[in-house]
């Protein structure tokens, strides 16, 4: 029985839970989306090593987490906890392809992939095309200002942009000089 309100279990759930079946289903200490991400590493042949960009980072665990392959067992928003046996089942599954689609990509980066201006794929946003899987936080520098919120896109939704709008000459739009104006403005925004 799940009665789960405001993030916290309510006194009588709590109560009626069986103290030996929560410890049979979680033998183990849970572990942060960190150690997950250490063991689907190793898991691939491609071990995070110190002081390296990881193979498989933490990010990568959320983006399984909001897929429903793994389970947040945290009611925390920010600190995720999960269970070592099905992150070891989930790092035995051919990982590779879905975590390649879903690699972080910031606005930049996601123009250069597609071989278009930043301003091109702004138009992409506003007509419905592609929407943010997430923010993620980014301090610039020294700025004062502090971090600012950057939105996050799968690389496996850019590379589907071209093959879901066929209506575009993406030859064309990857020709549009700087400082023209974009030939997605002329179209209508669309539901996504």
């Amino acid at each position: 029985m799940l009665d789960v309100r405001g993030f916290a279990w309510s006194r009588s759930a709590l109560e009626a839970m069986d103290a030996a079946t929560v410890r049979a289903a979680m033998p183990r200490e849970a572990i942060s989306p960190y150690g997950a991400a250490n063991r689907i590493a190793a898991a691939l042949g491609t071990p995070n090593k110190p002081g390296q960009p990881p193979a498989v980072s933490s990010y990568a665990v959320e983006r399984l987490i909001a897929l429903g392959l793994l389970v947040d067992l945290s009611a925390h928003r920010r600190y995720s906890a999960l269970n070592p046996d099905q992150v070891d089942q989930v790092a035995a599954l051919e990982l590779a392809e879905l975590l390649d689609r879903e690699a972080p990509l910031g606005p930049e980066q996601a123009a250069a992939r597609l071989g278009v201006r930043r301003v091109d794929f702004e138009w992409m946003r506003r007509l419905g095309w592609i929407a943010p899987v997430s923010f993620g936080r980014v301090q610039f520098g020294a700025s004062k200002a502090g971090a600012v919120e950057v939105p996050r896109f799968a690389a496996g939704h850019v590379d589907d942009l071209p093959g879901a709008h066929p209506e575009v000459d993406w030859a064309q739009l990857r020709t549009v000089g700087k400082g023209r104006r974009s030939p997605l403005a002329e179209l209508q925004a669309q539901p996504a």
